[in-house]
């Protein structure tokens, strides 16, 4: 899976406002290059966290992943604690490819990462990426509807 393959799919679910921040557009220069995807239909970014981002670097508190390879990225999507436990468990390298683990700075709030998705992570993210987008669209309903 390519970066542009999975703003595609989770574009698709609907109601998804994905912000790349770059220079010049007021972001801050450290998320410049990445992708944030919210549950926003009216196209204001809400309160909170994403539901998943796409981060292409490393960060000053996330090195783990060592996103400074050429054309290494890293997907996160927060996941229901019943999804965390089902993945957490895994004992894996958080630099290796295609492979779920707890994201190496939130896992202590349930989000799952996967370094270049591919062929092994294929379902399990589709199925992660569509339960996070269900999850952010029944808040935003009881936000907006209550």
């Amino acid at each position: 899976m390519e970066i542009d393959d999975i703003i595609g799919q989770v574009e698709a679910m609907g109601g998804v406002l994905t912000l790349r921040p770059r220079a010049g557009d007021g972001s801050p220069e450290i998320a410049w290059g990445d992708v944030f995807f919210y549950y926003a239909p009216d196209g204001i970014v809400p309160k909170g966290q994403p539901f998943a981002t796409i981060v292409t670097k490393d960060y000053p508190d996330d090195t783990s992943s060592r996103l400074d390879r050429p054309g290494v990225f890293r997907l996160n999507m927060a996941a229901s604690r019943e999804d965390f436990g089902r993945w957490a468990g895994q004992d894996a390298d958080p630099s290796a490819a295609d492979v779920l683990f707890p994201h190496p700075v939130y896992g202590s709030m349930a989000w799952l990462s996967v370094v270049n998705p591919g062929p092994a992570t294929a379902e399990p993210v589709r199925d992660l990426l569509g339960a996070a987008h269900d999850r952010a669209r029944g808040l935003y309903e009881r936000r907006h509807h209550s």
